[in-house]
Order: C-alpha cells, then sequence, then structure tokens
C-alpha cells in the first residue's frame, strides 16, 4: 500500500502528487543485503542505487598499501549510490558493502531515466539530491585538509551519531583520516572532559 510504505519518507507528499507516488514508489524493488555482502565492486558500473530502510552500509577504496579506506557511511533513509558511476556510466573506484543486515530499496538505471525524464517532481527531487551529496562530499574533504582529527570526529558525532554507535572504530578512523590509535585517544579525551 503506498500510503504506509517506507518509501513515502524519501518521497514526502508535500512535494509529490498521489499519483506521481504511484508512479514512482512501484518502480522500485525491495532488496535485502546480509552482513558483508557487496552492493557494488570496484571495477563495475554502478546500474542500480539504494534506499536504505534499515542497516549500514560503508563505501570504501582500497588504498597503494592494500589498505580500505571509508569514503561514506549510509544508513536509515541514505540513498546509497557511486553518483560519478552510475550516471556518468564508468566504473566505479569504489567497494560499497553491507556493514549489517540491511533492507534497501532498489531502483535500476533504466528505470530512473524514465522516471527523471517523465516526472519533473522525480527530477527536481534527484537534483537537490545530488547538489547535496556535492556539498557534503566537499565539506568533507575540506576538513581533512583544514580541521583537527577532534574536530573531525566530533562534527561526525554531532551529524551522525548513529554511525559513531553502530560502526567499527577502525572504519570510522579511516574516514576520518586517522589510525584508530588515534581515535581512541581522541574518544579518551573527550571522555574525560
Amino acid at each position: 500500500m503506498i500510503e504506509q510504505h517506507f518509501l513515502n519518507h524519501v518521497f514526502k507528499a508535500t512535494e509529490f502528487t498521489k499519483d506521481e507516488l504511484e508512479a514512482i514508489i512501484p518502480k522500485f524493488k525491495q532488496v535485502k543485503f546480509n552482513k558483508n555482502d557487496f552492493l557494488l565492486h570496484e571495477g563495475q558500473t554502478a546500474s542500480k542505487y539504494w534506499f536504505v530502510q534499515s542497516g549500514f552500509v560503508r563505501s570504501y577504496v582500497v588504498d597503494i598499501e592494500g589498505n580500505d579506506i571509508s569514503t561514506n557511511f549510509y544508513s536509515v533513509g541514505d540513498i546509497v549510490i557511486d553518483w560519478s558511476s552510475f550516471f556518468l556510466r564508468n566504473p566505479t573506484r569504489e567497494n560499497i558493502q553491507a556493514l549489517s543486515e540491511c533492507v534497501c530499496w532498489q531502483l535500476d538505471f533504466d528505470t530512473f531515466q524514465q522516471l527523471f525524464h517523465n516526472i519533473k517532481s522525480f527530477r527536481e527531487q534527484g537534483r537537490t539530491t545530488l547538489v547535496s551529496n556535492y556539498f557534503a562530499l566537499k565539506n568533507h574533504n575540506i576538513s581533512m585538509i583544514a580541521d583537527e582529527a577532534k574536530d573531525r570526529y566530533l562534527r561526525l558525532l554531532k551529524q551522525k551519531p548513529h554511525i559513531v554507535q553502530n560502526i567499527s572504530l577502525k572504519q570510522i578512523a579511516t574516514y576520518l583520516g586517522i589510525t584508530d590509535t588515534s581515535l581512541s585517544r581522541i574518544r579518551k579525551e573527550i571522555a574525560i572532559k
């Protein structure tokens, strides 16, 4: 039933008509991932994206020394996508992996294109989401250069406390550009204050 569907939290009735929601929501397919399942492997071209209904997902790259470095974390309500691979149709450099059991809603590229070109509200929401994600990525990149590690951690803790509570310290540390030992020290300093 459309009225009670999880995707109504993503596609708000204030931005979409009932007819638009009835055209959009049935196009998504519910998929489940087990912990450690890959949604996307490095070298593949992204042909799908997902909205997370439950669980946690991480994207990461493998550096030149063979270490995996977290590039993002996703949880309830987030869109899991490699933007450039999906839109530019090129192989991804990232891996996207479930960190827990997950329930997601999946849309394939061709269906996305159909909705994008035929439903203005869908197109506008897509543009808004893309711009928002660009700014978040830009801010993270600048923060990695201009901010102390402690400040990066405090910002993550404030903006996404559920990530800090549910993701391993090692994975969070790589996202923050520090070692897990340094992150443990920062956490102890904060706890003392």
